[in-house]
């Protein structure tokens, strides 16, 4: 009888995956019937990163270190950003946002008919392939940055790089599935979508900046309330810093709890909804 639901549970995941294939390869093919945007759109991410560069090195030649980081530390921060965002974008932005579209004209009732998890369907259902590109040039930067540190990359650090990344990946897409979510209720919710950019703007600098006596506040509420800054900073530190074993346990907490409120805000929301017919 185990054998049988272990089997079943097997072949349900297995459709999952097939059906996120089929998600990309549909993506894909719309994204190359339109050759010249989708080329404009990553030409435009290539050219933000070069600024992005530009900048960094500007402050970097007049200065060796911002709040402990290094040139090369801060690179490798910088890509492993560029890349969570990169996922992000790629996988869940573009169908978080057009929810609140689907509620407003009653589309979300053919998703909700499907013989599929909602949630599953409505996050992946479309993948943008012109942000993919983001992913490999953060892994780019990340592996000069660890080239020019010349720092072994132990097991130990790798490990809690990639826990700690996969914790900060839960709790952005958690943040931004709730705030997806409201729509139900308010239907129309782009001014709490704001609240998105918010998140990944304080994702992008590292949480030790925040140290100084005028900001303690905004690191304590957005390490333990929200936990924004620990996105980006426990992963970069875990791989090219001293990682305290506290706050990689926090990371891995906080992920956690975030994609278990994002599941019942999502579920609350569902219940909540009526459909265009009723």
């Amino acid at each position: 009888m185990e054998g049988g639901k272990d089997a079943g549970i097997r072949r349900g995941l297995g459709s999952y995956f097939r059906l996120l294939g089929a998600f990309g390869r549909f993506s894909l093919n719309r994204e190359m019937a339109f050759r010249g945007n989708f080329l404009m759109k990553v030409l435009l991410e290539v050219v933000w990163l070069g600024i992005l560069l530009l900048f960094f090195h500007t402050i970097f030649r007049n200065t060796s270190r911002i709040e402990g980081w290094n040139e090369y530390q801060y690179l490798f921060f910088l890509g492993c950003y560029y890349a969570l965002e990169g996922l992000i974008e790629t996988l869940f932005l573009e169908n978080c946002v057009e929810f609140g579209e689907l509620v407003r004209t009653g589309n979300l009732d053919f998703f909700l008919l499907k013989p599929i998890d909602e949630q599953f369907l409505l996050s992946f259902r479309h993948i943008d392939w012109s942000t993919a590109p983001k992913i490999l040039i953060g892994g780019a930067l990340m592996g000069f940055g660890l080239w020019e540190l010349a720092e072994p990359v132990t097991l130990a650090r790798l490990g809690g790089f990639l826990v700690a990344l996969a914790s900060g990946i839960a709790m952005a897409y958690s943040f931004l599935l709730m705030l997806a979510s409201t729509a139900i209720w308010m239907v129309r919710n782009q001014s709490l979508m704001e609240l998105w950019w918010l998140f990944s703007s304080l994702m992008r600098y590292p949480r030790d900046i925040y140290e100084e006596p005028w900001a303690v506040l905004i690191q304590k509420v957005f390490t333990f309330l929200l936990p924004a800054l620990l996105v980006v900073s426990v992963p970069a530190e875990a791989m090219v810093r001293i990682l305290e074993p506290a706050i990689l346990g926090w990371t891995i907490c906080a992920g956690f709890m975030m994609l278990l409120a994002s599941r019942w805000v999502f579920r609350k929301a569902i219940r909540s909804y009526r459909s265009a017919s009723s």
